[in-house]
């Protein structure tokens, strides 16, 4: 079950939510059709909470060992039970005022309904922050959830791309060269990594030369329009850092000719004439 986590959380969040907003709208006595549906979808919202906890705990393993992940997947782990056992005791309240279905004292059973449900909202809440912090603070299933080698592939080319955008903006420039270049090491036959590898060596090596050369290399696919025009503006500012000014103007003109309706082409090269 651990593959459908994902879904079954996101199911047992809009049923659960949508319930207990009915059940305190039922509270007014009216609509008449509001209390039976609360019921429904509260009920139908503590099976998939059940099943979301019983497959986020299938599949916390591996998450688990990621180092510096487990607090991060206990927090998420214990959250998620204290949502489906405080649900499970809004479903006992439920039951009992199916009970006392002709009784007035139903509507106390549905107020003592609606504050549990609040309660498990909350849990639910602090479930879902925490799944999204050990998703997206730790990359907690990125990448292995479906066990395609691909995956874990493209988790580490994220990883990469992302780790030198960060050494950037630090300033750590030759730190950032390394990771790129990493990553078109791994990628060699995948045109828009090797135009980031090459956009590192003008940027963080300042070596427009050897971005000349691997731009060079590069082949972007003819039906590729965005990739075509980002690596002539590629190759034209490299020219132009290594001074080779009326070299990126060409380059620009022979993009604007083939792409007369794409205004920047129009003012890169106003700024290079």
């Amino acid at each position: 079950m651990a593959y459908f986590h994902p879904q079954l959380v996101h199911f047992a969040i809009a049923l659960l939510v949508v319930g207990v907003v009915l059940r305190l709208i039922s509270l007014a006595g009216r609509p008449a059709f509001v209390a039976p549906a609360a019921f429904t979808l509260i009920l139908l919202g503590t099976v998939a909470a059940t099943l979301a906890v019983q497959s986020g705990v299938a599949a916390h393993g591996p998450v688990e060992r990621v180092p510096g992940a487990r607090d991060a997947v206990v927090e998420h782990e214990e959250w998620g039970i204290r949502t489906r056992n405080v649900f499970f005791g809004v479903i006992a309240v439920e039951a009992i005022a199916l009970l006392l279905w002709r009784s007035p004292r139903r509507r106390v059973a549905y107020a003592l309904s609606s504050v549990l449900g609040i309660a498990g909202l909350f849990c639910l809440y602090e479930a879902g922050e925490h799944g999204g912090h050990l998703v997206y603070g730790y990359a907690g299933g990125v990448g292995i959830r479906s066990g395609d080698p691909a995956d874990v592939d493209r988790l580490l080319l994220a990883g990469l791309y992302n780790g030198a955008q960060a050494e950037r903006k630090a300033g750590r420039g030759q730190e950032a060269a390394k990771l790129m270049a990493l990553a078109a090491e791994r990628h060699p036959n995948d045109a828009e990594v090797q135009l980031a590898a090459a956009e590192s060596l003008l940027l963080d090596r300042k070596d427009a030369h050897a971005a000349i050369e691997k731009l060079r290399a590069i082949q972007p696919p003819h039906e590729n329009r965005s990739l075509r025009i980002r690596h002539g503006l590629m190759t034209a500012d490299a020219l132009e850092a290594s001074g080779q000014k009326d070299g990126a103007a060409a380059v620009v003109q022979a993009l604007l000719t083939e792409y007369p309706d794409v205004p920047r082409l129009k003012q890169r090269l106003d700024t290079l004439k």
